[in-house]
């Protein structure tokens, strides 16, 4: 008789571990060392050629490290995760193992600054040029299309506007045309949206933000089938070696016990202070998926377990109002990052997204006003009386 699936909460404390294993160590245990022994000379040989599997060189596998990665695999729903040194090196090397020269990427209408920049060095170096989408019907999707498009790339809720995409509509058109998806989920976690059940392909994660939750570590992860994973491992996370240590796996294993309590934290007080700003006179516009004015509403309730925990708003005023009122505050943080305990704000045109041109960040919906709050897990009273006090002195 097969067991009964276990639901997230108990997932993201179980998957991918057993204590039998490991001494009955009921934490997982840190394999902190760089290369591992063989038996004897053949094993050596059989485990390079994988023929035999086990570890050989913690730059292509760490036990601790596929703690984590299994654990990711489970949450998403997908066959296999890799583990990253950073975000944006599971981003590149996702992409690099995607795309060849000549190659064209089709985007999301607003991705985070770093990944822009990468975009911009895939074109200027090896000709892969990409393009921006607004992705919100069939039509505007299938027109961007180009016959040598290799990939479809996408943030939802994108970074920092808040739009949405409707990843069953993008994955559905995709498959028609042999195109692989791929998704940056940081915004959300596994806890609030899986889209490998909505048909993409791969997500990704800076696993800095929710995936820890502490702001302690710099980490990416990457899930999708297990082919094409092991293909990234063995070619572009090995040869560039963008590899997570077996310590921050660890971190990472011990913060993902809580992503369900704290999701839902963060989501509690993040609806809060949406409805305190909203209607608050020197705030003029306002984007959070969990309006029920959002354009994306809709897409939110099909596909978000959640609305999340981040609201984009911006100040009546100037660039130096939205400064001023940053500077303002006492126990919300002025620090890039999100998904942290602590409240932080930033402001994406001179930090996240500065290194986009100007234009195109006006295109991206990015104006000089705009600010990212990411809300913690503090009490949402006192974070509505620092905004409140801070808005009250500009």
């Amino acid at each position: 008789m097969s067991q009964k699936p276990f639901h997230f909460e108990t997932e993201v404390i179980h998957s991918g571990y057993s204590s039998e294993k490991y001494e009955g160590s009921l934490t997982p245990p840190l394999f902190q060392t760089a290369t591992f022994t063989f038996d004897n000379a053949l094993q050596g040989e059989k485990r390079f050629a994988g023929q035999e599997e086990g570890f050989i060189y913690s730059r292509l596998g760490n036990p601790t490290v596929k703690m984590l990665e299994d654990r990711m695999a489970a949450l998403e729903k997908g066959e296999a995760g890799l583990a990253f040194s950073s975000g944006m090196a599971a981003v590149s090397a996702i992409l690099v193992a995607l795309t060849k020269s000549g190659d064209h990427i089709l985007c999301s209408q607003g991705v985070y600054g770093c990944t822009f920049g990468f975009l911009e060095l895939l074109k200027e170096k090896y000709g892969i040029s990409h393009q921006f989408s607004l992705m919100d019907s069939r039509e505007e999707i299938e027109k961007n299309i180009l016959p040598n498009t290799a990939c479809i790339y996408i943030e939802t809720p994108i970074n920092p506007t808040m739009k949405l995409v409707d990843l069953a509509l993008v994955s559905k058109i995709a498959r028609e045309e042999g195109i692989p998806v791929i998704v940056d989920n940081t915004f959300s976690s596994p806890y609030l949206q899986q889209p490998l059940l909505l048909g993409c392909d791969v997500v990704i994660h800076s696993a800095t933000k929710y995936i820890c939750g502490h702001g302690d570590v710099i980490a990416g992860i990457a899930v999708g089938k297990k082919d094409f994973m092991k293909k990234v491992a063995m070619t572009t996370q090995k040869d560039i070696g963008g590899i997570m240590s077996p310590f921050d796996a660890w971190l990472l294993l011990r913060g993902l016990k809580t992503l369900a309590v704290r999701m839902d934290r963060h989501c509690e007080n993040t609806s809060k202070l949406f409805g305190f700003l909203k209607n608050h006179p020197k705030v003029e516009t306002i984007f959070y998926p969990g309006d029920e004015g959002h354009p994306d509403f809709p897409i939110m309730k099909k596909q978000m377990k959640q609305a999340g925990g981040l609201i984009s708003f911006s100040i009546k005023g100037t660039k130096e109002t939205a400064q001023e009122f940053m500077d303002k505050l006492n126990l919300i943080k002025i620090a890039v990052s999100l998904g942290d305990s602590e409240t932080l704000i930033q402001h994406p045109a001179t930090m996240t997204h500065a290194v986009i041109p100007a234009e195109e960040r006006v295109k991206m919906g990015i104006s000089e006003t705009l600010l990212r709050l990411s809300v913690g897990l503090e009490s949402w009273e006192d974070l509505q009386a620092d905004l409140e006090q801070a808005l009250s002195a500009i």
